[in-house]
């Protein structure tokens, strides 16, 4: 059984720092990303087994409650997530090519989750809040078919949240748009 990931983001520093203060001494989970990102949010990423991350969660959402924007809890996260956070996907072809927007960054990893469970799609980038004013989107590509059913699912995921902004697919993308993303 793969890990669980979870994550935290607040509003501000000192929440979020508070936040993944608790987590990490709430339960036996390992930190993998704490940072501050735009604009001026904190966000934690942590895993371990799926017990251990849903408690350090609940309790960072209650440690500054009144500057928590969203959290999520994954217990078996889609193996692509991590190389398309870290920039690390390898992609020769875009056959098609769809875009899905944030207005968190919690919000986007779960869409990105859901969309590469819904259909045979490759994650290309998932950028979480970095040099965006706090939005978030994710890239990614497959067959027209599969890039519309996965973006479609991922929206009605995170639309439920409030958090969806906005999403497209690109059949056949310019050679010149492909290369300016990958």
């Amino acid at each position: 059984m793969g890990k669980a990931l979870g994550m935290i983001e607040f509003k501000t520093v000192s929440a979020g720092v508070t936040a993944a203060d608790a987590m990490v001494k709430t339960a036996a989970v390992e930190l993998i990303e704490a940072q501050t990102v735009c604009p001026g949010k904190y966000i934690a990423l942590i895993t371990g087994d799926l017990s251990a991350v849903d408690a350090a969660v609940a309790t960072a959402k209650h440690t500054r409650g009144e500057e928590f924007i969203d959290s999520f809890v994954l217990g078996n996260p889609h193996p692509g997530i991590f190389p398309a956070i870290y920039g690390t996907t390898q992609v020769d072809h875009i056959s098609s090519l769809g875009i899905l927007e944030t207005y968190n960054a919690a919000a986007i990893i779960v869409a990105a989750d859901v969309a590469a469970k819904t259909a045979e799609v490759e994650l290309i980038e998932l950028r979480v809040a970095k040099g965006m004013c706090g939005k978030s989107y994710v890239f990614l590509c497959g067959e027209v078919s599969a890039v519309d059913a996965a973006i479609a699912r991922a929206k009605a995921a995170v639309a439920e949240s409030g958090m969806y902004l906005d999403s497209t697919v690109i059949a056949h993308p310019d050679p010149q748009i492909c290369k300016s993303i990958l």
